[in-house]
C-alpha cells in the first residue's frame, strides 16, 4: 500500500508482533514507522517485557496469549520474531486464521517444515515472506542490478566472510544463526536461472560449547562455479565482505565501510583462446591481467528494516509474493539443511535434492 492509497482512504493492514525479545523492538519500531500498516498487539509469554518494548504511552495491546492475537478480526497480519524451532506452529496457526506472515529467518529448523508452510501459504492465498533483511539493504539491491543486469559478466567466483566475536546462541549452531544472511543474499543476487546445486561444509568446536562455532562453506552454482562462505563467532574483529568476481568485473562489498560499503573493479584475469595464439606461443596459456578503474556507486541512506515492512504491506496489499517470500526461505532452509548433513559427514558434498522436498506433496 502506498501513500496515494492511503489518501484515497484504503485503510493501512493490522498487524501483531509476536515476540519481545532481541528482535522484536525493531519490528514494532518499524511497524509504527509504515503508514501501511497498524499496528494493534505485541505478543509475548512476557508480557511485562512487551509493555516495557511499548512504554506508557501507546494504544497498542500486549498479551500472552498467541490466540488472543488470531481471534482478532482486526489483525490482518503477524511478523513473528520468536526462536527458530517454534516457527513453524506459530506460522501454521496464523495462516490456518487467515493471518498473513512476515518471519525471521530461518524459516524452520527443516525443510520437511518449510516446505508445508510454503504450500499452506499457496493454497490459502496469503502472503508468507522472510525478514532476509540484507536484501533490502541499498548495497544488496545494487549488487542485484548489476550481477542480473551482466554488468560483471558471468560469475566466476564468490568469496564471503561474516566473522565477529558474537554471541554463542542457545538453540542453533553458526551455520543456522550466520549462513542464513549470505545464502539469502546469494540466493536474491544470482542471475535468473542460475541455482545453488550443492554444498560441502566442515567446521569446528574449539569452545566446548556443544555446536559449531565457526564454519566453511562451499556451494556449487548450477555452472558449476564455486561460492565460498565463512563464519564465525569466535573472531576478536568483525568482517562483513562479500567479492563476486565477474568476467568483466569484480563487485566488492564492504558492509562495515561507510566511505565505500560498495565498489565495482575494472580488473581481471583474461585467458588468450588457443587459435589466437602464433604456433609458438601454444605451449603456454597466455593470461593478460586486466587493470581498469573503480566505480564507487553512490547508494541512498535507507533501513533496511523500514524496507522490509514496506514491502510485505504492499505485497499484502497488492495480492502478489513479496521479494523474499516462503519460496526464497525454503531454498535457504535446504542449503543449510545439506550444509549440515556435509560438516556431520565430514565435509562431503551433498546435492540440495538430496533435503528438499517436492512443495505439492506436503498437503
Amino acid at each position: 500500500m502506498t501513500q496515494s492509497d492511503l489518501a484515497r482512504g484504503e485503510k493501512p493492514a493490522g498487524l501483531a508482533v509476536i515476540g519481545a525479545g532481541y528482535w522484536g523492538p525493531n519490528l514494532v519500531r518499524t511497524a509504527q514507522a509504515t503508514p501501511a500498516l497498524r499496528l494493534e498487539w505485541l505478543c509475548d509469554l512476557d508480557e511485562e517485557r512487551a509493555r516495557a518494548v511499548l512504554g506508557g504511552y501507546t494504544t497498542v495491546r500486549t498479551t500472552a496469549s498467541y490466540q488472543d492475537v488470531l481471534d482478532d478480526p482486526a489483525v490482518a497480519a503477524v511478523a513473528i520474531a520468536t526462536p527458530a524451532a517454534t516457527h513453524f506452529d506459530l506460522v501454521r496457526a496464523a495462516l490456518e486464521a487467515g493471518k498473513h506472515v512476515l518471519v525471521e529467518k530461518p524459516l524452520t529448523p527443516t525443510v520437511h517444515e518449510s516446505a508445508k508452510l510454503v504450500d499452506l501459504a499457496r493454497r490459502s492465498g496469503l502472503v508468507l515472506m522472510c525478514d532476509h533483511t540484507y536484501c533490502y539493504t541499498p548495497a544488496v539491491r545494487k549488487i542485484r542490478e548489476l550481477v542480473r543486469g551482466g554488468e560483471i559478466g558471468e560469475i566466476q567466483f564468490v568469496d564471503s566472510v561474516r566473522i565477529n566475536l558474537g554471541l554463542v546462541q542457545p538453540d542453533v549452531d553458526v551455520l543456522w544463526d550466520l549462513a542464513p544472511h549470505d545464502l539469502s543474499i546469494l540466493d536474491h543476487v544470482l542471475p535468473e536461472g542460475v541455482t545453488m546445486d550443492a554444498v560441502a561444509a566442515s567446521g569446528a568446536d574449539p569452545i566446548d560449547a556443544g555446536r559449531l562455532c565457526m564454519a566453511h562453506l562451499s556451494v556449487w552454482l548450477s555452472t558449476g562455479v564455486m561460492a565460498h562462505v565463512h563464519v564465525n563467532w569466535l573472531s576478536p574483529t568483525k568482517i562483513r565482505t562479500t567479492v563476486i568476481g565477474g568476467s568483466r568485473r569484480t563487485i566488492v562489498w564492504d558492509d562495515l565501510n561507510p566511505v565505500q560499503r560498495l565498489a565495482v573493479y575494472d580488473r581481471g584475469v583474461d585467458l588468450a583462446p588457443a587459435g589466437s595464439l602464433d604456433p609458438a606461443e601454444r605451449h603456454q596459456a597466455l593470461i593478460s591481467y586486466r587493470v581498469g578503474d573503480v566505480l564507487v556507486p553512490a547508494l541512498p541512506e535507507r533501513e533496511a528494516l523500514r524496507e522490509v515492512m514496506a514491502e510485505f504491506a504492499a505485497a499484502i496489499a497488492e495480492g502478489r509474493r513479496a521479494r523474499t517470500d516462503g519460496g526464497a526461505g525454503l531454498r535457504v532452509v535446504a542449503l543449510l539443511e545439506a550444509a549440515s548433513r556435509s560438516a556431520a559427514a565430514g565435509g562431503r558434498l551433498v546435492p540440495v535434492s538430496e533435503v528438499n522436498v517436492p512443495v505439492e506433496e506436503n498437503a
